[in-house]
């Protein structure tokens, strides 16, 4: 299924926006070195996750999300993203 994430840093005190069709693998990559910006970042962990139907809506969520340019924001999905989990 394809994801739209979100990973955060406690190294760096960032977040990374992505999205994938398999997030086990992608999720690997990042703490594994293969992607130049994360691999600064090492280790990342899952805060936030969308599934979707399609790879290119993941992708659109993605972007939705990127251009927001908001920290606020992204803690915001985050917190409501655990509140809906409760």
């Amino acid at each position: 299924m394809p994801f739209a994430y979100i990973l955060y840093s406690v190294r760096l005190d960032k977040y990374y926006i992505g999205s994938c069709t398999n997030l086990e693998r992608r999720l690997y990559e990042h703490n594994s070195g293969h992607s130049k910006f994360t691999s600064l970042g090492v280790p990342w962990q899952v805060v936030y996750l969308e599934e979707f139907e399609v790879l290119l809506d993941a992708r659109r969520r993605e972007m939705q999300i990127k251009r927001m340019k908001s920290r606020r924001y992204i803690e915001d999905l985050i917190a409501k993203g655990r509140a809906s989990r409760l």
